[in-house]
């Protein structure tokens, strides 16, 4: 096999590929053993028809055809390994001479990474964010908890408040006439969720158990419902049941409940300890992220349009995993949200063009400071996945090796130790003053713990 290469423009090259006869001439009496078995040829027994009667009564085509299909990928595969260009799509193949008895030449054409051409990406200047773990913060935390931990419990005598959880039974009219989908039964609804149309759950505060009300609402001008944008409603709506979330105090015993911890006093420490450990996986978080961005806008790359929408195809179907796992139908979804899956595409469109971007700027990075992963390296992120996921890492391993996943992970790997280069490599200027932590932080640290 003999391959050359020719680019024709920006991103695209053409191969341009020879395969001996003798491999062709294998290849059409592997295909002569397969179509034999199935047609037969009067006179003979299916099977055992000659060749050249076979190729007389079926036509050379389908000989030629099945020979291709073994002879041009593995061809195609070798020659991409010999030119050491790195494909994007699949190629455009085009036959130049196919005849039995003389070499198979075919060209291929052929999208490919682009080249990068890097700006600079040592000493960056990257600001820190350094938080300073208040006994606030701590608070906050253990009132997150608490509020997790939480039981709804009826109010037997008392009225609708901010927060409260009602059972109700309504249905909404517009002109005087009931409209499709207003109306509902013993209906469940937080009070300041926003659920319902702006203007809806603030008219029940006050309200009592059995007490029915006339609530009027409008609907907003950009209602998923077209028919019912912009049109002014009355809900009539009957109260059914109130409850109430009842905390628990903080203390010792509330301490004993939610963690393995006898005294609050530990539990607080411990609660410290892990928000000073998240603040700085944040922190680390945040200069990688400025190192990355700061490296891609600096360099210069003509990012092909099939790897962004790749990249989109990819995004769209985390969309559709994250709605499914919480019981959400896309097309039902999209319906809600008064979207569309070309919509949804384009607003996905800027990101995936940076992450593109951004990902062959750091490979090229990592090629120029000639940056590799060991295997172990690959088995220490096998046995943290395998840890994750309550699995043994052999278990892990073959998983990754049936999904073909082994080369995206060492891939993975690469990118991180180009992202740690720009760090390591980066003028980090630390802030004046640290900063507290952020309410999301806590939130997010207490529901992880749960």
């Amino acid at each position: 096999m003999r391959a050359s290469v020719a680019k024709i423009e920006k991103n695209r090259v053409q191969l341009e590929i020879e395969v001996d006869a003798p491999e062709l001439d294998k290849a059409l009496e592997q295909a002569y053993r397969k179509l034999v078995k199935k047609y037969t040829v009067p006179g003979f027994r299916k099977g055992k028809a000659p060749r050249r009667l076979l190729e007389n009564y079926l036509g050379k085509a389908p000989f030629y055809d099945e020979a291709l299909d073994l002879v041009v990928p593995e061809a195609y595969k070798e020659a991409v390994e010999e030119t050491k260009i790195e494909p994007i799509d699949k190629p455009d193949v085009e036959l130049v001479q196919l005849e039995e008895g003389q070499p198979l030449i075919f060209k291929a054409t052929v999208d490919v990474k682009p080249a990068v051409e890097l700006g600079e990406y040592k000493e960056l200047e990257l600001t820190a964010k350094e938080v300073n773990i208040t006994e606030q913060d701590i608070n906050n935390y253990m009132e997150t908890l608490q509020k997790r931990t939480a039981r709804l419990v009826a109010v037997e005598d008392g009225v609708v408040q901010e927060g409260d959880t009602v059972q109700i039974d309504f249905e909404g009219f517009i002109d005087g006439e009931a409209f499709p989908g207003g109306k509902g039964e013993n209906f469940s609804l937080e009070i300041g969720s926003g659920t319902f149309i702006p203007g809806f759950e603030e008219q029940l505060v006050g309200a009592h158990v059995d007490e029915e009300r006339e609530l009027h609402v409008t609907f907003p001008s950009e209602y998923h419902q077209e028919n019912l944008a912009g049109k002014e409603a009355t809900f009539k709506v009957k109260v059914l049941g109130i409850k109430r979330m009842e905390f628990s105090p903080i203390d010792d015993e509330f301490a004993k409940d939610v963690s393995e911890f006898d005294t609050l006093e530990e539990l607080r420490q411990d609660v410290e300890n892990k928000l000073k450990q998240k603040a700085e996986e944040n922190r680390k978080r945040a200069l990688k992220n400025q190192a990355t961005a700061k490296a891609t806008e600096n360099a210069s790359v003509e990012v092909p349009p099939v790897m962004v929408d790749r990249r989109i195809d990819s995004m769209v179907r985390g969309l559709e995993q994250r709605l499914a796992s919480q019981g959400v139908d896309f097309e039902k979804y999209l319906e809600y949200t008064g979207t569309t899956i070309e919509t949804t595409r384009e607003n996905f469109r800027a990101q995936a063009e940076f992450d593109v971007k951004s990902e062959l700027v750091l490979e090229a990075i990592a090629k120029t400071e000639g940056l590799t992963v060991e295997q172990e390296e690959i088995d220490r992120e096998i046995e943290r996945m395998a840890r994750a996921y309550g699995q043994k890492p052999e278990v892990m391993q073959s998983l990754m090796n049936a999904q073909g996943g082994t080369e995206s992970l060492k891939y993975d790997i690469l990118l991180d130790k180009a992202v740690e280069f720009l760090v390591a490599n980066a003028v980090v200027t630390e802030p004046a003053e640290p900063v507290s932590a952020d309410q999301g932080s806590v939130q997010e640290m207490a529901a992880e713990n749960q």
